[in-house]
C-alpha cells in the first residue's frame, strides 16, 4: 500500500477545495445572472413603499388603538453533564416597548427601559440521570417502550432534545401569557421562528399515536377528571375559528370539524345535518358517518335515534386540557421550590410519580401554541414570525408552479427557467433586489400566501385547479397562517448594499383577509373523494392588504442601522436575543458554582470519585498538571 507524505496530503486537499469553491462560485454566479430577465414577473408580486396612513387607520380598526404595546419572545437552551448526571436549562425571553402609528411619518418605537438593561421571560433547569433520558426523550422511544439500539452516554447527551423542547414549550407559554388578557395592552407579539412551521413539525411529532400511553399528563386530573387520549386527540386539531371554517372538513381534519360542529350545536344532530352544516359531498359523506361512528365508539360522542351530541364528559375537555397547560407551565417556569427537594419534571399524577416526557412537552406546546392564537384571534392582537435565515424553497417550488397552472400567474416563467435560478427564496429574492436596486426599494415585501403551499405540488394528472399532498398526499391546514418574505434596509450611502431577506408568517385575521379576491379554490383527492381546498394568496400587490402593510412599517421601524450585527433585522427580537444569551452565561456560572458546592460538601465528598466520568477525572489531572 503506497501512502503520501502529509504535505502532499495537504496540498491535495487544499487543490480539491479551491476546484470546489470555484466550481460551486461559477454556478452560483449562472443562476444569479438568470433573475436579469425576471423583472417584470416580480415587480408585480413586490409592495414597496407602505403607506403610513394606512397604517395608521388599520391599527386603530384592528387593535382600537393607534399606540399599542409589543413584545419580542427569544428562547435559550444549554444542557451540560454534572457528574453521574446532566442538566437541561431551557428559557424564554422578552423585551418590551410600545408602537405609536403616524399618518405622515414611520411608526415610532420606544423600548421599555428595564427590559433593555434585565429582559423578563421565564425559564427551567431539570438534572436527570443519563439512565433518565431515554425515558424522557421521545428521540429514542420504540413503541415497546425501549431503546431502538445501544447507545454511548456521549451519544445519548449529543442527540438529547429535552432543553429544545423546554426552550420551546417556554417561548410559547410565554406567546400565550402575552396573548391573554393578564396582558392587555400588550397588541403585537413577535416571535424568533416560524409559527406555520413549528405548527406543522409539533403535530408530526405528536403524531404516532401508539407511543401516547408514555404520556406522564394521562391520568392528571382537573377538577377530578383525567386527562385521558381522547382528550388529546380532540386537543391536537384544536384550531377553531368560525369565520375562517377551522378546522377544513377535509382529510384528516375532517374528523376534528366534525366534533367542533357538535361541540358548538345546542341540540343533536343527524349524520345528515353534520354534512350539510360542513358542506360535506359525495362520497365524503361516508366518511362522516365513518367518523360519527368512531367517536360514539370511543364515548366522546352519543348517539341516540341516529342523532349524535357530545358526551358530557367532553364538553369541557378544552378548558381540561388548558389547565393543565397552564399548571405545568406554572410549575415548570414560575413555581419556586418549595420545603422538600423536588424536580419540577416530575407530576404527581393519582398518588403515581410521573416524569414529563419530550412527548408531553411537545403536546403542551402545541396545545399553547393553539392558546396563543385563540387568544390572539378573541382579544385581537397580531401574531407573527421573523426568521432571520431559511432555506425555504416554498415560493420558487409550490406556489410559482401552482398558481401559473391555475392561471393566477400568467406571466410566470416557465419550469425550465425556475429550475437554474437560486436554490432558495432568500437568495433569488435578495439577487433580484440587487439586480434592480433603483427600483426596488426597501422597505419591500413580497405578496402573502397561504402556509399550506409548501405542503402541496400540482396534481398534473388532473385539472389546472388540482393538487396533491407533497408527502403521502398529506396537507397542512389552509387559512391558518400566511407568509411573505421582506427586506427592510439598505445602507445611507451605498443603495446596494441591503439586508438580509427575511422569511416572515403571521396569524389569518378573517375579518381582513378572507375576501373572494383573495381565496383560490383549489382541489384535492383524498382517499378517492374529491375535497376542495380554499387557500389565501394576495395575487398581486395592487389588491388591498392592510394588516401586510401595518406589519411592513412596523417591521420596518423596528430595523435598526446602528448595529451592524442587527442591520435589516429587527431589534426586538435582538435585545431579546441578547437577554437569553445573558441569562444563558449566567446559567453557564452557576452550574459551576454548584460543582465546587458539592465538590466542598462533606455528605457527598467521598462520592464524587465514583461520580465523576472517566474524561472528567482525565480533564481534572491535565488541568492540574499544566497548572504547574
Amino acid at each position: 500500500m503506497c501512502t503520501s507524505f502529509l504535505s502532499e496530503q495537504l496540498g491535495r486537499v487544499s487543490r480539491l477545495l479551491k476546484s470546489g469553491i470555484r466550481s460551486q462560485v461559477k454556478e452560483y454566479s449562472e443562476k444569479l445572472g438568470a433573475t436579469s430577465g425576471l423583472y417584470g414577473f416580480f415587480s408585480s408580486l413586490i409592495c414597496s413603499e407602505p403607506s403610513f396612513a394606512r397604517a395608521r387607520e388599520t391599527a386603530r380598526a384592528f387593535f382600537g388603538s393607534d399606540k399599542v404595546g409589543f413584545a419580542a419572545i427569544d428562547g435559550t437552551e444549554y444542557s451540560q453533564v454534572f457528574f453521574d448526571m446532566v442538566l437541561f436549562f431551557g428559557g424564554a425571553y422578552a423585551s418590551t416597548g410600545t408602537v405609536e402609528f403616524h399618518d405622515d411619518a414611520p411608526p415610532s418605537v420606544s423600548y421599555d427601559s428595564r427590559i433593555l438593561r434585565e429582559g423578563c421571560g421565564i425559564s427551567s433547569c431539570v438534572p436527570l440521570f443519563l439512565n433518565q433520558v431515554v425515558e424522557v426523550d421521545q428521540t429514542f422511544f420504540t413503541e415497546e417502550g425501549g431503546l431502538s439500539r445501544p447507545l454511548a452516554d456521549e451519544e445519548l447527551i449529543n442527540n438529547s432534545r429535552i432543553a429544545n423542547w423546554i426552550m420551546t414549550f417556554a417561548e410559547f407559554y410565554l406567546a400565550y401569557l402575552f396573548a391573554s388578557n393578564r396582558n392587555p395592552d400588550t397588541k403585537i407579539i413577535l416571535m424568533d421562528r416560524s409559527l406555520s412551521n413549528t405548527h406543522s413539525s409539533i403535530l408530526y411529532d405528536t403524531s404516532r399515536r401508539r407511543l401516547w400511553k408514555m404520556c406522564a399528563i394521562l391520568g392528571f386530573k382537573v377538577d377530578g377528571t383525567p386527562i385521558d387520549e381522547n382528550d388529546l386527540m380532540l386537543a391536537r386539531h384544536r384550531v377553531v375559528n368560525t369565520g375562517l371554517s377551522l378546522p377544513p372538513p377535509r382529510g384528516d381534519y375532517l374528523k376534528s370539524s366534525v366534533f367542533f360542529l357538535l361541540e358548538r350545536s345546542d341540540t343533536p344532530l343527524t349524520p345528515r345535518q353534520v354534512c350539510d352544516m360542513l358542506g360535506v359531498r359525495g362520497e365524503g359523506e361516508d366518511r362522516v358517518k365513518s367518523h360519527l361512528k368512531s367517536l360514539a365508539a370511543k364515548g366522546v360522542l352519543v348517539e341516540k335515534r341516529n342523532k349524535y351530541h357530545v358526551a358530557e364528559r367532553y364538553r369541557d375537555s378544552w378548558s381540561r386540557v388548558r389547565r393543565v397547560v397552564e399548571e405545568v407551565g406554572r410549575r415548570l417556569f414560575l413555581e419556586d421550590v418549595g420545603e422538600e427537594d423536588e424536580n419540577k419534571m416530575w407530576l404527581n399524577v393519582d398518588g403515581e410519580h410521573r416524569i414529563l416526557t419530550t412527548l408531553d412537552l411537545a403536546f403542551l406546546t402545541l396545545f399553547a401554541q393553539h392558546m396563543a392564537m385563540e387568544e390572539c384571534w378573541r382579544n385581537r392582537k397580531l401574531f407573527a414570525g421573523v426568521i432571520k435565515d431559511t432555506y425555504a424553497r416554498d415560493f420558487k417550488n409550490h406556489v410559482v408552479p401552482i398558481c401559473q397552472r391555475a392561471q393566477v400567474f400568467k406571466d410566470a416563467p416557465p419550469q425550465e427557467t425556475l429550475s437554474i435560478l437560486p436554490n432558495t427564496d432568500r437568495m433569488l429574492l435578495q439577487s433580484f433586489s440587487t439586480e434592480f436596486w433603483e427600483d426596488v426599494k426597501p422597505p419591500w415585501s413580497l405578496i402573502e400566501y397561504d402556509s399550506v403551499f409548501p405542503t402541496i405540488i400540482p396534481d398534473r394528472g388532473r385539472g389546472v385547479n388540482y393538487v396533491l399532498g407533497a408527502r403521502r398526499n398529506k396537507t397542512a391546514i389552509e387559512r391558518l397562517f400566511l407568509r411573505t418574505y421582506v427586506q427592510l434596509a439598505e445602507g445611507r450611502r451605498d443603495p446596494l448594499l441591503r439586508s438580509n431577506v427575511l422569511l416572515v408568517d403571521r396569524l389569518v385575521y378573517p375579518e381582513f383577509d378572507l375576501r373572494d379576491e383573495t381565496v383560490l379554490p383549489l382541489v384535492n383527492v383524498y382517499s378517492g373523494c374529491e375535497e376542495p381546498i380554499k387557500v389565501i394568496i394576495y395575487r398581486d400587490k395592487k389588491l388591498d392588504n392592510p394588516i401586510q402593510n401595518m406589519l411592513l412599517c412596523v417591521l420596518a421601524s423596528m430595523s435598526t442601522s446602528s448595529l451592524p450585527e442587527a442591520f435589516g433585522h429587527n431589534k426586538p427580537l435582538f435585545i431579546a436575543d441578547k437577554a437569553a444569551k445573558w441569562h444563558y452565561s449566567l446559567f453557564k456560572r452557576v452550574i459551576d458554582s454548584v460543582k465546587n458546592w458539592v465538590a466542598n460538601n462533606r455528605e457527598v465528598r467521598k462520592f464524587i470519585f465514583y461520580m465523576s466520568s472517566f474524561r472528567e477525572k482525565r480533564v481534572q489531572f491535565e488541568q492540574g498538571r499544566r497548572a504547574k
